[in-house]
């Protein structure tokens, strides 16, 4: 029989399932493909740089651009774009003096298309 704690069921009994335990430690990815998740996750807690993605999703864009969209300083624009290319979601390419910025693939935009559907369902 299941108890309460806090609103949350949990079991009255101490019983561990051994077979779904191994089972779902053997399909566990590696400790550190976990961490490098968790660090992805970190970086699309951040509004700013998800309105940069957002913008990104619709045009290759430079730093300027992004600032004026934005209404922010090229300064600040340019930190969140260090975060964003460190994290590899966003690359550059140089035309001569400008340096456009753009998503790095498409899974970038997967990632948004999914969390919005599901923060549609709520």
């Amino acid at each position: 029989m299941a108890g309460s704690k806090q609103g949350l069921p949990f079991c009255s009994i101490n019983t561990v399932h051994d077979e779904i335990v191994e089972r779902v430690r053997e399909e566990m990815p590696a400790e550190e493909k976990l961490y490098d998740l968790a660090e992805l996750f970190k970086v699309f807690g951040d509004t700013t740089r998800v309105k940069i993605l957002y913008a990104l999703f619709a045009a290759e864009m430079c730093v300027c651009d992004i600032a004026a969209l934005l209404n922010m300083s090229q300064s600040a624009i340019s930190h969140q774009l260090r975060v964003l290319k460190q994290s590899r979601l966003v690359k550059f390419r140089r035309q001569g003096k400008v340096v456009y910025y753009s998503l790095d693939d498409e899974h970038i935009k997967q990632i948004f298309d999914q969390g919005l559907m599901h923060i549609s369902e709520l």
